[in-house]
């Protein structure tokens, strides 16, 4: 009988005021005996609504019925047909309005704790198993993939285990795009990105650091020079977007982006560390994002006081709930229909304060979300020596600039088939924030799939 209770297993994690001042991951995951009992929660539906939830299709009900059944290394086995990459996808991706959205269980109660369980599930073959993953016989043909982040890292996976010779292209000195500057280790620790990294290498996947393509090498390079017969970008939105207010180009003003890397690739907040950053003790970050509860997060175990500024509601932020929930326990004040003016500084240009105006809603701009005014006659000052901008990103223009013909949309994001990835170039391909902007590493990986696909199909249709 399937276990009926109408609420999930609790998620073990570090107390709010102990995990505040340190890295650590904050969630440390289910038991053995939290797994089996949540586990035996799903219905095993025969129509499987949860797996129409899911960008990359894995076979929800069938892992969930393994993982039940103690039989933890073949509910592994099922995930990884869909997934390159489930410790990672068990720990950010958004479940909530996804996979677990649709689960039957969540009509009259909470759904099953789908992420949580493809966590423990991942995190128990990586702690128990010592088996390789075994590298399929060579097709004979060649891929290439620009970024090693979840849509490339999702691209090179699928297209490894048909047999191409795939080498990814990465700008950093370290692989993991996003998962690796972008992410904080208490999210997502950096170990388990590498094992999942280390598992496409024993595939066949060729990781090149240190190559900036647009400028060490081009597309073209990849295709007429290495032989490369298909070419995937999945470089991410890199480019920080700013307000445009005066005071911007004050000491101690920050992208998201610059802070989150320093800390994440750089560990910036070691105390030994060979590039150091500025420890705000009055922190302001301006967004209401997960890389905005990313960026607040990390300033709070910097040992800052620190503030969340979001010009629409608490209804409307757009960040993950456990995020913000997270975030509160921690002791980040939130300060909403807020929305910055001016970043004020002193003789030497550091930042002393922020000049804020009180907005109200009115009626759904185009983003479908009640538009903020501002209120007249309701600016207001607060005191802040460092201010954080997580106000979106867009692609990086360097590939666009250095690739005659591909066409790229009006705010910089590169035009791809929603189906295919095809760019308006043969045989390039394109998914990921590179096509969409900022989203989810689920849906990137998603778009990597299918651009692996894709690929497939055209070299085999081309080589005959």
């Amino acid at each position: 009988m399937p276990n009926m209770s109408l609420k999930k297993n609790e998620m073990p994690a570090q107390a709010p005021d102990i995990r505040n001042k340190n890295f650590l991951e904050v969630t440390l995951g289910y038991t053995e005996e939290q797994a089996l009992d949540e586990a035996g929660r799903c219905l095993n539906c025969k129509n499987r609504p949860c797996v129409g939830g899911c960008p990359v299709q894995i076979d929800i009900p069938a892992f969930i019925k393994e993982t039940a059944q103690g039989n933890f290394e073949a509910a592994y086995e099922i995930i990884t047909q869909a997934s390159s990459l489930p410790a990672v996808c068990g720990r950010v991706c958004p479940q909530e309005s996804q996979c677990e959205q649709k689960c039957i269980r969540g009509i009259k109660g909470e759904p099953v704790a789908i992420g949580r369980l493809e966590r423990f599930v991942a995190d128990y073959h990586n702690t128990n198993s010592t088996a390789k993953a075994v590298k399929p016989a060579s097709n004979g043909h060649k891929a290439a993939v620009i970024g090693s982040g979840p849509s490339g890292l999702a691209c090179a996976g699928d297209l490894a285990k048909k047999g191409y010779s795939v080498t990814v292209f990465e700008a950093l000195h370290l692989a993991g795009g996003v998962l690796v500057y972008g992410i904080p280790e208490f999210r997502l620790p950096k170990a388990i990105v590498q094992k999942e990294i280390n598992t496409l290498k024993d595939l066949g996947v060729e990781i090149d650091t240190n190559v900036i393509i647009g400028k060490t090498l081009s597309i073209e390079d990849l295709k007429e020079e290495y032989g490369f017969e298909a070419v995937f970008i999945g470089s991410g939105a890199g480019l920080p977007r700013f307000m445009n207010i005066p005071g911007e180009n004050l000491k101690g003003v920050y992208s998201a982006n610059e802070f989150l890397t320093r800390i994440n690739l750089m560990k910036a907040y070691n105390t030994d560390s060979t590039t150091p950053i500025q420890h705000g003790k009055k922190v302001t970050v301006v967004g209401g994002g997960n890389v905005a509860m990313d960026a607040a997060r990390c300033a709070k175990r910097l040992g800052a006081d620190v503030t969340i500024i979001y010009r629409r509601t608490e209804k409307e932020l757009p960040a993950r709930l456990e995020e913000v929930e997270h975030a509160k326990e921690e002791g980040i004040r939130f300060l909403f229909l807020t929305n910055p003016l001016e970043i004020k500084g002193d003789e030497n240009g550091w930042v002393t304060g922020l000049r804020c105006q009180k907005m109200t809603l009115s009626q759904p701009d185009e983003s479908g979300r009640a538009k903020p005014v501002p209120l007249a006659g309701s600016e207001f000052d607060t005191e802040t020596d460092c201010v954080i901008m997580s106000i979106g990103t867009s692609p990086n223009p360097l590939i666009k600039s250095s690739t005659k013909g591909l066409e790229t949309q009006k705010w910089g994001g590169i035009t791809a088939d929603e189906t295919t990835g095809l760019t308006s170039l043969e045989g390039v391909y394109a998914g990921g924030d590179a096509v969409t902007g900022a989203a989810t590493v689920i849906l990137a990986m998603g778009a990597g799939k299918a651009a692996a696909s894709a690929m497939d199909r055209y070299i085999i249709k081309k080589g005959n």
